[in-house]
């Protein structure tokens, strides 16, 4: 089960990101001059959001969080339950607005929850396959700029996790960091002189050498980063069960099963494309007489 919209954006720090996301999305519109021409200031109308093919509906509460941007009285509600799938053509919200603002908002309500909704359908593809293998599916950050967290929330809207939000949830160690510091052992050891506590630590290793150094600085996870087939079963059994493992680079809807029968199989795998490359799903608003 995903975490609910309301949870997700709980804090204050996320609820403000999520509205500077949404106010630059209104800004890069501006003003809508034809409906402010057509329209007068008190005509209402109803329109209805359409899924127009099967798709998983992800991403309706962005339509409160919008209208209210945009300061305007309004009436929304769901024919779907947020996250539910819908077969093609299926009516999954009603919205009445003042005319001019409801059609200024309609694009920005579309990409979100056309975005949304097919990063949650490329994720629950992923996530099928991994069904019976105990591997869990984590994103990355190769997020939209400005849209981290509700992509992020699709994620799991599909079935899949989040790796970590910011760069502050874990402490990740990669090529660069390890290369200034001249080891893995002592860039580990920098960060639990700078942090009390410190956060979780995870080390990216792409060689056999560098799992057995990571495991021995005793770090919260190894990641197997784009290794090679062959090595990636002999890395893996070099980390002991209370430290966790990820496979991360290359993977694909194709290989994702395999890599995750790898024997010992890993705790995670991550996987890039669930949200730079998702196609969007197809959504409508249409007006109602």
């Amino acid at each position: 089960m995903f975490t609910p919209w309301a949870k997700f954006f709980s804090s204050p720090e996320e609820r403000v990101l999520l509205e500077r996301g949404i106010d630059l999305a209104l800004a890069e519109d501006g003003p809508d001059l034809t409906a402010q021409a057509v329209f007068s200031a008190d005509t209402r109308l109803e329109a209805r959001l359409r899924v127009k093919e099967d798709s998983l509906v992800v991403g309706l509460p962005v339509i409160g969080v919008i209208f209210r941007r945009l300061g305007t009285s309004f009436v929304w509600r769901p024919f779907v339950r947020e996250g539910a799938r819908a077969p093609a053509m299926t009516d999954v919200a009603a919205i009445s607005a003042p005319a001019a603002i409801l059609l200024r908002a309609e694009r920005v309500i579309l990409n979100y929850i056309s975005r949304l909704s097919g990063i949650a359908n490329l994720t629950a593809r992923y996530a099928r396959e991994l069904e019976g293998t105990g591997v869990r599916l984590l994103d990355t950050r190769k997020t939209t700029p400005g849209l981290r967290l509700p992509e992020k929330y699709a994620v799991q809207a599909g079935g899949g996790m989040n790796h970590r939000k910011t760069l502050a949830e874990m402490l990740m160690l990669k090529d660069n960091h390890i290369d200034a510091t001249g080891s893995i052992a002592r860039a580990v050891a920098l960060l639990r002189e700078r942090y009390s506590p410190c956060p979780p630590i995870e080390v990216e290793c792409r060689t056999l050498d560098h799992v057995r150094e990571a495991v021995a600085a005793e770090v919260s996870r190894v990641m197997m980063d784009n290794m090679a087939p062959e090595l990636l079963g002999r890395a893996i059994a070099l980390v002991p069960p209370h430290i966790e493992t990820e496979v991360s680079g290359g993977v694909t809807l194709e290989n994702i099963r395999r890599i995750a029968l790898t024997k010992p199989g890993p705790n995670f795998i991550s996987v890039g494309r669930l949200t730079h490359s998702a196609p969007a799903a197809d959504f409508s608003m249409t007006l109602m007489p």
